[in-house]
């Protein structure tokens, strides 16, 4: 496994604090067609109904629910749910046990697996540029959790920081200096609150490739 497992404590904090912290991280996933991992390079804070106001954007946001239910455990699990019948999103759960804070996964850079990616998203490796096949792969919330092979049934709940667990997020030292921060999208309510977090200009970041918001050095 690439390099070193993040504690839980990394994760209980609110999600706005999370969320830069985890540009640069690898999502790693042992699956059963081999080692699978991407570069956490794009991501969104959701906040827990504490939050004064509420996220109205958040699943969490009016308590706990059947489906939202990993999100008010102990941070550090994935919460994956799915999006119009058939697609899959991944989240990570933060702050402490009941606030239900969370981070949104919107796109990875592939970094292991890229092959088995590719045939889990139906993607003609030949042909394709590296930056275009990237995309292709893992530029997208749902885009990414198809590469990794994620679904509801099988990941979600998940403890990420369990040295056992077959799905983890770990640290191999990648240096991260500057972050941009805009508001989040595909949402309908709170629409301007500036909760996206991703790495200016990186080629795997999903939406448009110039994005409006502001850049904050972390060097």
């Amino acid at each position: 496994m690439p390099g070193r497992l993040l504690p839980r404590l990394f994760f209980e904090a609110p999600p706005e604090v999370v969320g830069p912290r985890l540009l640069g991280k690898l999502l790693v996933h042992r699956s059963r067609n081999g080692l699978l991992a991407g570069r956490i390079v794009e991501v969104e804070a959701y906040l827990g109904p504490h939050n004064n106001p509420p996220d109205p954007a958040a699943h969490s946001h009016r308590g706990p629910t059947p489906r939202s239910l990993v999100l008010f455990g102990h941070a550090g699990h994935a919460y994956v749910y799915t999006i119009y019948g058939r697609y899959f999103c991944m989240n990570v759960s933060c702050e402490i046990e009941g606030r239900a804070g969370c981070v949104l996964l919107r796109a990875l850079e592939p970094v292991a697996g890229i092959d088995q990616m590719a045939l889990n998203r139906g993607v003609a490796v030949d042909g394709l540029a590296p930056e275009k096949l990237a995309r292709q792969l893992t530029s997208g919330p749902s885009r990414l959790c198809q590469a990794l092979g994620l679904t509801r049934v099988s990941h979600n709940g998940l403890d990420l920081a369990d040295s056992a667990s077959r799905l983890q997020v770990r640290d191999d030292g990648c240096a991260v200096t500057e972050m941009l921060i805009t508001a989040r999208i595909g949402i309908h309510e709170a629409v301007d609150w500036p909760l996206r977090f991703a790495m200016p200009e990186h080629h795997c970041v999903s939406g448009k490739r110039s994005l409006p918001g502001r850049r904050v050095s972390l060097a």
